[in-house]
């Protein structure tokens, strides 16, 4: 039976994830969702999850503080496992994050995370609430999902990303705003899927069912 696992490192309630993830699961015969922060879970896992709230430095450094946890998702990746990072865990795929200091990234995908400027100073930051998908390039993960389906969103800072291929989807906040990135096995919501109703369920159900 297929593992997927979301790691725990204590950078965000996993609750609401861990059931979207169970639910799905076990409508598309997804196999056994667990939440850990062992390495050696990660390590036998088929598929690997990471979430994240907050702060990038903080997220980036709770994850290192988690001995072999980074080196086990690493390697895992590496060897093709299919990789879902969310929100500050899809951010963390960038080379840089530029919130309050300088920190490096994992540089799976290269880019940086900078603050939000909307071009109309009315748009609040945080960008907080639903948005419409704007669907730049198909992705198995985004079977039947089209421009106009909505996506919750909660995040002050974006995903730039240097190669436009690599930005599956992105939303219009007073200027363009990442929405999904993915390369290879790799991808990653800026958006809260198990907070998306419909639509994230059915990204969650097609990750389950993704073979690269």
């Amino acid at each position: 039976m297929p593992l997927t696992v979301l790691v725990d490192y204590d950078s965000g309630n996993l609750h609401s994830a861990e059931k979207a993830f169970q639910r799905m699961a076990a409508e598309v015969s997804g196999g056994e969702v667990l939440v850990t922060s062992h390495p050696e879970d990660v390590a036998r896992a088929d598929r690997i999850v990471l979430p994240g709230d907050g702060a990038f430095p903080a997220c980036r450094r709770a994850l290192g503080s988690y001995g072999g946890l980074f080196e086990a998702i690493s390697e895992g990746v590496a060897r093709g496992k299919p990789f879902l990072g969310i929100c500050v865990g899809m951010q963390m795929l960038a080379t840089w994050g530029r919130e309050y200091e300088d920190t490096k990234g994992f540089d799976w995908i290269a880019g940086e995370v900078v603050r939000i400027t909307p071009a109309d100073p009315a748009l609040k930051v945080p960008h907080m609430g639903w948005n419409d998908l704007v669907i730049d390039h198909p992705h198995p993960v985004l079977e039947g999902i089209a421009t106009g389906d909505h996506a919750y969103f909660v995040h002050s800072y974006q995903f730039r990303v240097a190669d436009p291929a690599q930005r599956l989807a992105h939303v219009d906040y007073g200027g363009d705003i990442t929405a999904i990135v993915g390369r290879d096995t790799i991808i990653g919501t800026q958006f809260h899927p198990e907070k998306s109703q419909a639509m994230g369920l059915r990204l969650i159900g097609n990750f389950l069912r993704w073979k690269p």
